[in-house]
């Protein structure tokens, strides 16, 4: 069976299966800050984990693209203070150009339901 969360015409922001939840890149809003966007990003993807079922302490997986490296650390503070540090997943962070230029960060998780 498949769940699909928040569905539109072009894309699920979750999709559930077999036990795993997979969620679209979540952003913050295009005014925010790297730090705010994080933030928003990181509350985006905790309320569609608990919707599917799960929780970040469930993450396997996040893939973190940021659209200017000098920003990481920035990114970095924002993450350390939200992950589950008994749970870490698994992550790889880079750099990339963004569906807009307001957007700097986004933020991709699979997770265990």
């Amino acid at each position: 069976m498949i769940k699909r969360i928040q569905p539109d015409a072009r894309m699920s922001q979750a999709v559930v299966h077999n036990g795993v939840v997979y969620l679209a890149g979540q952003v913050g809003e295009p005014h925010e800050d790297v730090a705010d966007q994080t933030r928003t990003a990181l509350a985006e993807i905790e309320a569609l984990l608990a919707e599917a079922g799960s929780d970040k302490s469930k993450i396997l997986m996040a893939t973190i693209w940021m659209a200017d490296m000098a920003d990481f650390e920035t990114m970095n503070t924002v993450w350390d203070a939200w992950v589950d540090t008994a749970n870490p997943p698994a992550r790889a962070t880079g750099e990339a150009r963004l569906a807009t230029p307001d957007y700097l960060v986004e933020i991709i998780v699979t997770a265990a339901v």
